[in-house]
């Protein structure tokens, strides 16, 4: 089409629409004079706006010596800038009722926000504020504490990690010295040690020019108003220097490369890496579908040869690519003492069976449809879809490349997968990297390390950042006045309907046509809890529920696998605390027959012996596996503290050692018979279907007995009479683990519990909360730190919880201690306005996509909740006052009677923690006292009674960085930052 321009010299340069019901992104594209790219997705289906700015710079345009800038920097972007101050952005955006976050990878980095959508001109100047005027607001201490954060992240997700280091020793294996994917995107510590605040600086005017973004603004919004918005915030920002396209020289491996290295591990881990090409490569779907022939799920070739004869208890591929290159990458994670060379044997004979067996028709439609699935699926929110136009035209100047790739999958042949097998694997040179574990049965790397980093032919690049200057726009407007909000859009909680089925299952569903997709959620009640009847078979319910992922009377569990992929379907059958939840996902079109397959999943177990055999075994060896990594150690000490001895809840999910030996395959199906069932049970429906159409897809469900389970009741919560320090020593943790807590409350949507959420946000519940802010902002002790009540049904624990430098690991547990004892006195009138308006405009993200509705809506079957629950919770939160969030404290957070656990290496750890004035227990990782050696702290050894409790093998449930909304829901309460915001 035709290039217009607006006012202020803005080209639209095309328009996209929807023709019919072919799968594309509606957009604008627009270019401002300085270069800026501006996309602009119209799509009024919420009152939601997503604005997300990718700059095309990652870590590929660092320089060897200098790795972790482009990471380092995205921090930065989060410390404030001329016209906000340090700390702002993410309070603003919280205050607003929004989430925000940004990323880096190896080849952009992007920042975004979601936001209710009278709130899009505050996120406009909250980003061009950073793009355009943010070096004056660098300081020497700023860069300080945001190193020391970076530090923590790496020790939280590479040094302190299981296999952290792998892809380090890959990227320098697989790329010639000095590449740009030859170093790891969070960098070295010795890089950052040596990095200062010009070097930062200079970063930011080498890249960070409009002229290398793409803003994307998508949602409820008008194109011509978001141009106007635009052109005032970013429009007088200066270009900046000309960004070409990297041109380097592809891998080339002259023979298999071998490097392994020692971790704290219990399985020992093979990666075989080929070098491909790059993402966008005409050859890239069909890699993807080879890597899925070769290694995912149960149809793989590695599955049959690696994991169903328990070889392996792991064993995939994926061919992921970036801009420079791809990796079609194997990964195996053997069973104890299983040696590496013979796993790399075995994956050598399954390219020859591939080779001898070919590619079959059914093994491209499977890809096909899981990967329509995929593509359709990602595109259910806002930000689902503004981010893939950003990455298009990032990438490709393309937005509309999505049909584009639609094309590219339809016409997948078996030739095309055959033939990039031929040209880029078979017979082909790899990086192979060997993960050895340090104790247990000794197994050799798959062969001697044989490389080393050569620096032969690197010449040093030129330099980037000479003669680089900041030149602050001017304005005719003042930039000081943050903008007025215009009135909060009118949020509607989603319209549902309800029935129940003679047997007694609840069925609640709601509409949603923005994409032809079905979700449904069947949660049976009782979960890991119904073991209470039984604790000498815990780990039962967990069997139960993995038998039914496995086969079912009518298909092998290879064979129901390739029918759901077949479909591009979903069916997953997972247990929980107080429910096992089978989830469903399809594409409207196929839900017929994944009804079908449900039927047969729920209802038609078939109970293999062997499938039984090789679940249980899997299953020892995670419980085998659990002591190695602080973060469970941790998990397991606390949930035994919490809960005691005679406590299911103090045992995990998994089953300990000797319960899960003694379990057969008759008290699995015993299980089955006796606890699943419709009348502990609800159905949630939500997606592009209405209550007539799929009410008789359901009728199999009539036919499902109806029995009597007795739900487990609520123990009285036994409290611990004093605070103590329960510490468990980790040797080499590069990290402390560290929870605080007690068993607190259960779950109300309008009662304790929901204004103890409310009390507890600004503690520990938000990024910007007293916690997280001291730990990591000003202290720069943890990557982040967070508290959060975690009732359900039955009563739950509050727990504040981070992982911390190791040499900060005393002050820390005292800041902890200290914040949530001076808490009730500490909370201001603004915080409590703050708080208000954070959750009070936050309804809006609640109920965009399918499965946000299906999960609220399965809340309101679960705790029985009113049809305006909503509303009084509203009513509840403006009536708030400081008088109401100090009395919550008071009474909820306990100061004096909390456990404390520390998971550590003690050399580093344990020094100061006796003199925080609190009596240290030293336990091991199984839950016994052990003695102190001297010098012993200044405390006495005594653990109560639950502490001392005979439980072998604890602790399997990951705690992972979230807190919990008001109704038990979990929620990310930080920006992602790293690679690639893991």
């Amino acid at each position: 089409m035709a290039t217009t321009n607006s006012t202020g010299g803005t080209r639209l340069v095309e328009k996209v629409t929807r023709k019919g019901s072919e799968l594309v992104i509606p957009y604008e594209k627009y270019v401002l004079p300085n270069g800026l790219t501006l996309l602009v997705a119209e799509d009024h289906s919420d009152p939601l706006v997503h604005v997300d700015v990718t700059y095309h710079v990652g870590s590929a345009r660092e320089t060897i010596g200098k790795s972790g800038f482009a990471h380092f920097f995205e921090h930065m972007m989060f410390q404030g800038s001329d016209h906000v101050k340090s700390g702002e952005h993410p309070k603003i955006i919280s205050a607003a009722g929004g989430s925000m976050n940004g990323s880096t990878n190896r080849d952009r980095t992007n920042y975004f926000e979601t936001l209710p959508s009278n709130q899009l001109e505050t996120a406009l100047w909250l980003e061009a504020d950073r793009m355009g005027f943010l070096l004056d607001a660098v300081t020497q201490q700023k860069f300080e504490i945001q190193r020391a954060t970076v530090k923590n992240e790496r020790g939280q997700s590479v040094d302190n990690r299981p296999y952290g280091l792998a892809d380090e020793l890959k990227d320098r294996a697989l790329y010639p010295y000095a590449h740009p994917y030859s170093w790891s995107v969070i960098g070295s510590l010795e890089d950052l040690d040596r990095s200062n605040v010009d070097d930062l600086k200079n970063f930011f005017l080498r890249w960070y020019g409009p002229n290398n973004a793409t803003l994307t603004v998508g949602g409820d919004v008008k194109p011509a108003e978001v141009v106007k918005l635009v052109e005032k915030y970013f429009g007088s920002i200066k270009r900046g220097p000309a960004v070409a396209d990297m041109k380097v020289a592809e891998p080339k491996l002259a023979s298999d490369r071998y490097v392994s290295y020692q971790d704290n591990i219990r399985f020992p881990m093979l990666q075989l890496v080929f070098p491909t090409v790059p993402q966008y490569h005409p050859d890239e779907v069909a890699l993807d579908a080879l890597a899925d022939i070769i290694g995912r799920g149960k149809t793989s070739l590695l599955y049959k040869n690696l994991i169903k004869n328990q070889k392996a208890v792991q064993a995939s591929a994926s061919h992921p690519t970036s801009e420079l290159g791809g990796e079609f990458t194997i990964s195996t994670f053997n069973v104890p003492g299983q040696q590496l060379d013979s796993t790399e044997a075995v994956i050598r004979k399954t390219f020859v069976e591939l080779e001898k067996r070919g590619i079959t028709d059914d093994d491209v439609q499977r890809f096909k449809a899981s990967r329509e699935a995929s593509m359709i699926n990602r595109l259910a929110s806002v930000s689902g879809k503004a981010s893939q136009l950003a990455e298009f035209q990032a990438f490709t100047g393309n937005p509309n490349r999505l049909p584009e790739e639609m094309r590219k999958l339809q016409a997948l042949t078996k030739a095309d997968v055959q033939r990039v097998y031929n040209q880029y694997i078979k017979g082909k040179h790899a990086v192979i990297v060997s993960v050895v574990p340090k104790a247990g049965t000794p197994v050799a790397a798959a062969h001697p390390n044989n490389f080393e980093v050569s620096k032969a032919g690197f010449k040093a690049p030129a330099d980037e950042y000479k003669g680089l200057t900041y030149v602050k726009a001017k304005d005719n407007f003042d930039r000081t006045q943050r903008p007025k909000s215009g009135a909060n859009p009118v949020v509607k909680v989603p319209a549902y309907w309800q029935e129940e089925l003679p047997n007694g299952l609840k069925v609640i569903g709601a509409r949603n046509s923005e994409i032809p997709s079905v979700t449904l959620l069947l949660s049976m009640g009782g979960g890991h809890r119904l073991e209470q009847q039984n604790p000498a078979k815990v780990g039962v319910a967990a069997l139960a529920a993995s038998m039914l992922n496995e086969s079912s009377q009518k298909y092998t569990g290879e064979e129901f696998t390739a029918a759901l992929n077949k479909l591009g379907s979903t069916i997953q059958v997972s247990l929980g605390n107080d429910n096992t939840t089978v989830y469903v996902q399809s594409l409207t079109k196929n839900l017929d027959k994944t009804m079908a397959l449900l039927q047969e999943r729920l209802l038609h177990p078939r109970f293999d012996e062997a499938d039984f055999a090789r679940l249980k075994k899997q299953t020892l060896e995670g419980i085998a596996a659990q002591n190695t990594q602080p973060v469970t150690v941790a998990n397991k000490t606390y949930a035994r503290l919490l809960y005691g001895a005679n406590d299911i809840m103090s045992v995990p999910t998994s089953g300990t050692a000797a319960s899960v030996q003694s379990i057969t395959l008759d008290d699995v199906k015993q299980f089955y018979q006796q606890n699943y069932a419709p009348n502990v049970s609800y159905l949630v429906v939500v997606g592009d279907v209405e209550q007539k159409d799929v009410m008789p897809k359901l009728t199999f469900l009539k036919s499902w007995e109806k029995k009597s389970v007795a739900l487990p009741t609520v123990n009285p919560a036994v409290q611990p009479d004093k605070t103590r320090i329960y510490f468990v020593n980790k040797d080499g943790a590069a990290q402390s683990e560290i929870r605080v807590g007690y068993l607190a409350l259960p779950y109300d949507a309008t009662g304790e519990y929901y204004r103890a959420y409310l009390a507890n946000y600004m503690l520990g519940g938000d990024f910007n909360s007293h916690i997280n802010l001291n730990l990591r902002e000003q202290k720069g002790y943890s990557y982040g730190a967070y508290s959060y009540f975690g009732g359900t049904r039955y009563v739950g624990p509050f727990t504040a919880q981070a992982g911390v430098r190791a040499d900060a690991t005393a002050p820390a547990v005292k800041e902890f201690m200290t914040e949530i004892q001076n808490y009730p006195n500490g909370v201001t009138d603004e915080e409590v306005a703050f708080l208000k308006t954070a959750v009070g405009q936050s309804d809006a993200l609640k109920y965009e996509t399918g499965q946000q509705k299906a999960n609220f809506l399965g809340r309101i079957v679960e705790y029985n909740l009113p049809r305006d629950f909503v509303q009084q919770q509203q009513t509840i939160l403006q009536n708030l006052t400081k008088e109401d969030v100090k009395t919550s404290a008071q009474k909820y957070l306990p100061a004096n009677s909390m456990y404390i656990v520390v998971v550590g290496d003690r050399a580093k750890a344990f020094p100061g923690l006796g003199e925080l004035g609190y009596e240290v227990v030293e336990m091991d990782a199984d839950g016994n006292r052990v003695a102190a050696p001297a010098p012993a702290a200044a405390a006495t050894p005594a653990a109560p009674a639950a502490a001392a409790a005979d439980a072998a093998e604890l602790g399997d449930k990951k705690m992972k960085r979230k807190a919990k909304d008001e109704d038990g829901k979990k929620i990310k309460i930080k920006h992602k930052e790293g690679s690639d915001a893991k």
